[in-house]
């Protein structure tokens, strides 16, 4: 009579091998996942879990929808869609729902019921990264972008401010589209670099002028907003407020940062944003430009602006940084064709501040 072969279950371990990974390996996994909302599904996890998140460095904030101040979800504010001129001036006092979902069904893992993270009933950016207490680099990312534009028409910034504008840069052009192919461009005989005379009648100049002032205004109400944050986090080292759309992306390093809490904001008058300094700006310019990937730009402008006075126009270490700060503030096919546009003829203009 042959005996029947027995299943036997793997003896139960007495430890979980997980638990085995020291704090310090555990946290810089939860830094290359970054994301608020994947944060916060694993502070559900365990207790463990729940005491490490709140030491991440590295956070990510993604803003999908801003609804209205009762939070009715309903009433959801499509910001891809046309938006009131004062949107941003009210954005981070909106609720914002999408945000914060995943922490409303978290728990204290104590089993008192109490949430953990308590503060969150206003769903805002400020009260979510409340709970984070050595926040090092943050990034929070908009909706859409600030600036409304019409299709095919390219318009792109970036802002560095400390408690002030340092430098802006903006890359526009009136249409960007994929060079037919066969199709060779033949630039214009007169085309010297030097600015062409329908530039100033056909309102070339005038739309320009419009993107500055819509750019700078959208960078210095994102600036404003950024001040409870920044003054709840000293741990801060980098900053970035951009959107999804990648329009424009407002930028603070360690320094500016400093420069911010020491010094008083001077906000304008009009609305909930930083006031504008008086600008020297330089302006470059192309009717056409080809660029890489079968791209071609036209009307190809490039803005590069700094507060008057800072004693910063002149110097060849000064000029070098610029330099430097204009072609890195792009990637891909823009960086070209910012490089391009920098060796064209400079156009020197002067903007009171607002």
């Amino acid at each position: 009579m042959h005996t029947k072969a027995r299943i036997h279950a793997d003896p139960v371990l007495e430890f979980d091998r997980f638990d085995c990974l020291p704090d310090s390996l555990v946290l810089l996994i939860l830094n290359k996942l970054e994301d608020v909302r994947s944060l916060g599904r694993c502070s559900a996890v365990s207790r463990r879990f729940s005491c490490l998140v709140p030491l991440v460095h590295d956070v990510c904030v993604k803003i999908d929808r801003v609804v209205t101040v009762d939070g009715d979800s309903d009433d959801a504010l499509n910001l891809s869609s046309p938006k009131p001129q004062n949107i941003l001036s009210h954005l981070f006092k909106l609720m914002l729902f999408a945000i914060t979902k995943p922490f409303h069904d978290i728990r204290n893992p104590n089993g008192v019921g109490r949430p953990l993270f308590p503060q969150l009933s206003q769903h805002s950016p400020a009260q979510v990264l409340k709970n984070f207490s050595d926040v090092r680099n943050l990034r929070v990312e908009l909706p859409s972008g600030d600036v409304g534009i019409e299709e095919g028409v390219l318009l792109n910034w970036r802002a560095e401010y400390g408690s002030t504008l340092q430098n802006c840069v903006i890359l526009g052009g009136t249409l960007l589209n994929h060079k037919a192919v066969g199709n060779e461009h033949e630039p214009s005989s007169d085309d010297n670099g030097s600015m062409p005379e329908s530039f100033y009648t056909n309102g070339g100049l005038k739309l320009r002028i419009v993107w500055t002032i819509s750019c700078l205004i959208a960078a210095s109400t994102r600036h404003y907003l950024l001040r409870s944050i920044i003054n709840h986090h000293p741990t801060l080292r980098s900053l970035v407020l951009a959107d999804a759309d990648g329009q424009g992306a407002l930028c603070m390093g360690a320094e500016q940062l400093k420069d911010f809490r020491e010094h008083q904001l001077s906000a304008s008058a009009c609305s909930n944003r930083t006031q504008v300094p008086a600008c020297n700006m330089k302006l470059n310019y192309a009717p056409y430009l080809e660029l890489p990937g079968g791209l071609a730009l036209q009307g190809a402008t490039l803005l590069v602006i700094k507060p008057a006075g800072d004693g910063s126009s002149g110097g060849h270490g000064s000029r070098k940084e610029a330099e430097a700060f204009v072609s890195g503030a792009f990637d891909g096919p823009l960086r070209f064709a910012a490089k391009a546009l920098m060796k064209r003829r400079t156009y020197l203009l002067d903007m009171n501040g607002f």
